[in-house]
């Protein structure tokens, strides 16, 4: 069995290639997304993404900030094999918006604004309130396990390496 600390160290990779697959889902086939909640409307990179290159003894890390940033230099980061390792995500449904930050290395949430909710009118209330606000947090986090099983089935299957490896590549290629 192995050790928990060698585990995470020997599949962190999962959760970075997830993000930078999910990136090159959101631009070239948002339908697999639409499959995993047919409720979205949109998802969009928010205001951060952060990206790492690996070399032998130092890891590049390159972050990319703001509303309106540009993601020219964080395809730049792809295109020299960087991976995403943290990314600002926010998501539509109908009138509704979330906004979160997902880290690929733990798939940890955080930062997490959900819609408004009513004020409870009364101290009785309360408790639908928070009912509320748990409902909205558990759809995204059903969403992302949804897209994660997506992604762990294409990583596993044969056309992997043979096809969705180098659509990618072609996808990084293409913001020359």
């Amino acid at each position: 069995m192995l050790d928990i600390a060698v585990a995470y160290n020997r599949f962190k990779f999962l959760g970075e290639e997830f993000l930078t697959w999910l990136w090159f889902v959101m631009d070239q086939d948002p339908t697999i997304l639409r499959k995993a909640d047919p409720d979205l409307t949109s998802l969009e990179i928010g205001d951060r993404i952060v990206l790492e290159k690996r070399h032998k003894k130092a890891v590049e890390r390159i972050t990319i900030k703001g509303e309106n940033a540009g993601l020219e230099e964080a395809m730049l980061a792809l295109q020299k094999g960087a991976l995403v390792t943290e990314l600002n995500l926010v998501y539509r449904s109908a009138e509704q918006k979330w906004q979160f930050t997902l880290k690929g290395e733990s798939l940890n949430l955080s930062s997490m604004k959900t819609p408004k909710t009513a004020a409870p009118e009364s101290p009785e209330n309360m408790e639908g309130v928070v009912l509320e606000k748990i409902f909205l947090y558990d759809k995204i986090l059903q969403f992302l396990e949804k897209l994660y099983k997506t992604f762990i089935r294409y990583r596993l299957s044969d056309h992997w390496q043979n096809r969705d490896v180098a659509l990618i590549k072609k996808w990084r290629r293409s913001y020359s």
